[in-house]
């Protein structure tokens, strides 16, 4: 049996492991009301997705018009409030996730999670789901420090780092991602499944894989 090519494998949680496009929704929707501004569908919110919490109110504050800095700050603040309290509602492994987490610690796999979701937000979703004791690490958007967070690579190469070195690969679903990947050096697969901000096969990633159950083939040709 051909010894599997990789120590580690990072993951992207948004879009990648889970599907949070409706508890993320749920907390823009709760934050646009207090702000006076029309809810976006639910479906809609995962066109806002990538880059964190605060881009995507952004993002939809501005295609209603924009705030001033200091009244969107307090709406920020007060979507993050919500959302800590109600961030793993609807919130779901992805299919297959799950049993592609069990056969990559079968091969003696370590696994990171790379989000630029808050580290606190991120473990309460996983612990809550079940899933955090799984990873050798979570870090999070807030974890490495200011301008840190992906696209910049400090994150993945520390994950890499906190799994003992070696080879890694990174599987997200958007160009934060497959920069974050490249610029440390690891192989990247994008998630086509996920909440991408280009085209799947326009993201530059060295493989897609339309469902999780097709990574550890695609990371094996890697």
């Amino acid at each position: 049996m051909t010894a599997f090519p990789f120590q580690s494998v990072g993951f992207d949680l948004d879009g990648t492991l889970l599907e949070t496009h409706r508890d993320l929704g749920a907390a823009v929707n709760h934050a646009l009301a207090l702000g006076g501004f029309d809810p976006v569908p639910a479906d809609h919110a995962s066109d806002l997705i990538g880059g964190g919490a605060k881009i995507m109110l952004a993002r939809a504050v501005d295609q209603q018009g924009g705030l001033p800095e200091d009244e969107f700050r307090q709406l920020y603040k007060q979507m993050l409030g919500y959302y800590a309290e109600n961030n793993a509602v609807h919130s779901r492994p992805y299919p297959h996730a799950v049993e592609t987490l069990d056969a990559l610690a079968e091969r003696g796999v370590k696994m990171a999670v790379v989000t630029n979701k808050f580290e606190g937000f991120a473990r309460d979703i996983l612990t809550t789901l079940g899933l955090a004791d799984r990873f050798e690490t979570i870090i999070g958007g807030d974890t490495m420090g200011k301008g840190r967070a992906k696209p910049e690579p400090d994150a993945v190469i520390e994950a890499r780092k906190r799994c003992g070195g070696g080879p890694m690969a990174f599987v997200g679903d958007s160009s934060y991602d497959v920069r974050a990947a490249r610029a440390a050096d690891a192989p990247v697969i994008a998630a086509a499944y996920g909440y991408c901000d280009k085209p799947p096969h326009e993201l530059g990633a060295d493989a897609v894989i339309e469902s999780l159950d097709r990574l550890i083939s695609a990371l094996e040709t890697l």
